[in-house]
């Protein structure tokens, strides 16, 4: 369905990125005869107000670009060459129908799994049609896991996802610390708030295995080993218990179970804590002593200390840290995590219960299609890119190549996972389609409306699911028929006034202005409105229980710990499809010396799950032990054609089922010569 007027005059659209960022920027996009000229920020988000990443600015090189696809396609080569026909809708539709029809028919429903997360699609185009297929369908179920699913998993158990600080609030703080994030990279509108807050007296303290841009312009930088930062934060806990810095008052009138955390932060001192993170023992206390005596005193907890086998049990000690310490209460006083649940929304429009069938964790989809009773015989991925994003990627890999499986893969440009693709479904992006863009940083909710004519034959989300639910005879009186008709179910399913403004202005009023204050605006979202610092469920699933530390995996063999940042040039693997700077791997010069190594020099980085070859950049902006290559790399970026999820274990969090990519532990060694492998473009 075309939703756009092709213009052969300049004009302005404005709209909203729904990208997987926290900030959710409103847009200016610049059109000329039908096609975009320039994307460039707009006033109407006050947060974002004006300016965007450099990435965004370059997405119609994806609209436009020798990747694009256009039209749906058929494999005609080996899987995993890229090579396809092109063939009508018709015939693909046809032919993925008939085949969910038929793995139905001799292996049951279960045989079919979507494979999505969705970390850059709103309201519209994830958990719609989509979802009715597959639960109609009787497919296996995606834990959608790859990220968040442990900070979510705390945060829920603790506050049951309680607003948090806005950005706006940040210059009210008098101390910030900012723990697994990276907003230079990942946010980049907090940054502004941060610097205002410092140039009014604030303290910055940032925990990161990286100097990342905030840790050089920080009071005090904790480059904490990865995985360690459970021990860190139970270290400040015991001197907020021990030292008489926690608040008795609000501890004995709004939490549970503060004695039990207590009990599991008293072993770890200070000196014990830096010793397993690797960091200065007075540089802890001087840091955990600035918390407890600052007010109002802010933590933003980000992603970075979840991915690890940790995870669960670090989120939950870090963001119980402005309980025990008394920070509620005052403007700029408490933490920041995700807000995306600050609007009380749910998906009425797929209904509440969930079919119970078979759940598969993405993390372990080498695993799914290794075996399984059933097997996987249909596989569609959508909004996704597996073979760049998942651990464990030979294990991933060699799961796509099996030629008795069916894959679908319903996508923008040709990915890497597109490449091992039987049929080919061209996508529209957000500047050709409708979306309802959730923000989970700043408290923002915008609607989004094409900006251009979809490029080709691409299609919605909408239509390519509301035909398959026609097509396997699942579609029912009352299901919406094309994009236009759910945007408007969906409206009319949220609650009010938030419905009446999207439709009349297209954004939302945020709830306490965007500036809530924690336990004075809004309160913990649990059954008793307390916060529950040791919550037995988790106690139970965590395999050293709830706070309980699992040691470091690195051995001889396998010394230094690899992290995957995210990356400047791209979001998770969006946009990694455009050029860029050569990808090496970042080495502390300690580490090179040892290794014999210079700067530029080739190397393999290996473990027992695989290796990735590239060149090496030595400097001081990492912590020794620990080695970097970016997130959401594609294939082509390395020599060898794998990236750093090839060495990335398929094990998950302490809870939560998180994936545990900063487990990765690895060996480097000097090569004589890496050359390029990248590969060839798609044929179509």
């Amino acid at each position: 369905m075309k939703t756009a007027t092709t213009f052969a005059v300049e004009h302005t659209v404005s709209t909203v990125c729904p990208l997987d960022c926290p900030d959710s920027c409103s847009l200016d996009v610049d059109v000329q005869d039908g096609r975009i000229t320039a994307i460039d920020g707009s006033t109407a988000n006050p947060v974002t107000d004006g300016y965007i990443c450099a990435k965004v600015r370059r997405f119609p090189e994806r609209l436009y670009g020798v990747d694009r696809l256009l039209y749906p396609a058929a494999r005609k080569g080996p899987k995993g060459a890229g090579s396809f026909k092109r063939v009508s809708w018709e015939e693909a539709l046809e032919l993925v129908a008939d085949r969910m029809l038929e793995a139905r028919e001799r292996w049951g429903g279960e045989s079919i799994l979507p494979y999505s997360y969705g970390g850059s699609n709103g309201l519209l185009t994830q958990d719609t049609g989509d979802a009715m297929l597959f639960r109609r369908i009787g497919a296996s179920r995606l834990a959608r896991t790859v990220c968040a699913a442990p900070t979510g998993a705390a945060n829920t158990a603790l506050y049951g996802k309680m607003p948090s600080v806005g950005y706006e609030d940040f210059p009210e703080a008098r101390l910030i610390i900012v723990w697994g994030a990276n907003p230079s990279t990942s946010g980049i509108h907090l940054v502004p708030y941060i610097r205002a807050a410092q140039r009014r007296g604030a303290r910055l303290i940032v925990v990161d295995p990286r100097t990342t841009p905030l840790a050089r312009q920080a009071d005090i930088h904790l480059p904490v080993r990865p995985g360690t930062d459970l021990p860190v934060a139970l270290a400040m806990h015991r001197y907020l218990f021990e030292e008489g810095h926690a608040d008795s008052a609000f501890l004995a009138a709004h939490t549970r179970g503060a004695e039990r955390l207590r009990e599991r932060a008293r072993p770890w001192t200070f000196e014990r804590a830096a010793a397993e993170a690797g960091i200065d023992a007075g540089a802890l206390r001087a840091a955990t002593e600035a918390y407890a005596a600052a007010s109002p005193a802010l933590i933003r907890c980000g992603w970075g200390q979840e991915r690890n086998r940790n995870g669960g049990s670090a989120s939950m000690a870090i963001l119980a840290l402005p309980a025990v310490a008394g920070k509620f209460g005052v403007r700029g006083g408490g933490y920041t995590m995700s807000n995306s649940a600050s609007w009380g929304i749910t998906r009425s429009w797929i209904g509440s219960k969930e079919p119970a069938t078979r759940l598969v964790n993405m993390n372990q989809l080498g695993r799914a299609l290794e075996g399984g009773n059933p097997p996987i015989k249909v596989l569609f991925v959508y909004n996704s890119n597996a073979a760049a994003t998942t651990p464990n990627q030979r294990k991933v890999l060699a799961g796509l190549a099996r030629e008795d499986l069916f894959t679908v893969v319903f996508e923008q440009v040709m990915t890497d996972t597109a490449r091992y693709a039987d049929v080919v479904l061209p996508a529209t992006t957000f500047l050709e389609g409708y979306e309802i863009a959730r923000s989970y940083g700043p408290i923002s909710l915008r609607l989004g409306k094409p900006v251009v004519e979809a490029a080709g034959e691409a299609r919605s989300n909408a239509e390519v699911f509301g035909e398959l639910l026609q097509r396997v005879g699942l579609w029912q009186d009352g299901d919406p028929t094309g994009e236009l008709e759910e945007m408007l179910d969906v409206l009319a399913r949220l609650p009010e006034p938030i419905a009446t403004e999207l439709r009349d202005r297209g954004a939302a009023t945020p709830p306490h202005g965007g500036r809530p204050i924690q336990f004075g605006d809004v309160w913990p979202l649990t059954p008793d409105r307390k916060v529950d610092l040791f919550p037995e469920a988790l106690d139970a699933e965590a395999p050293a229980g709830l706070y309980g530390y699992q040691p470091d995996p690195a051995t001889a063999d396998f010394p230094l710990a690899l992290v995957t940042p995210a990356s400047e040039r791209s979001i998770s693997s969006t946009l990694a499809e455009l050029p860029r700077p050569e990808v090496r791997l970042l080495m502390h010069p300690d580490d090179a010396t040892a290794r014999g190594l210079k700067d530029r020099d080739a190397v393999r980085v290996f473990n027992t799950l695989g290796e990735v070859r590239c060149n090496v950049t030595i400097g001081t902006w990492i912590r020794p032990g620990t080695v970097a290559l970016p997130k959401g790399l594609w294939r082509k970026h390395t020599a060898n054609g794998y990236t750093a999820n090839a060495l990335c274990p398929d094990t998950l969090t302490d809870f939560g089922g998180g994936a545990c990519f900063n487990d990765a532990r690895v060996q480097v060694e000097k090569v004589a010569e890496n050359r390029g492998t990248e590969a060839p473009r798609k044929t179509i």
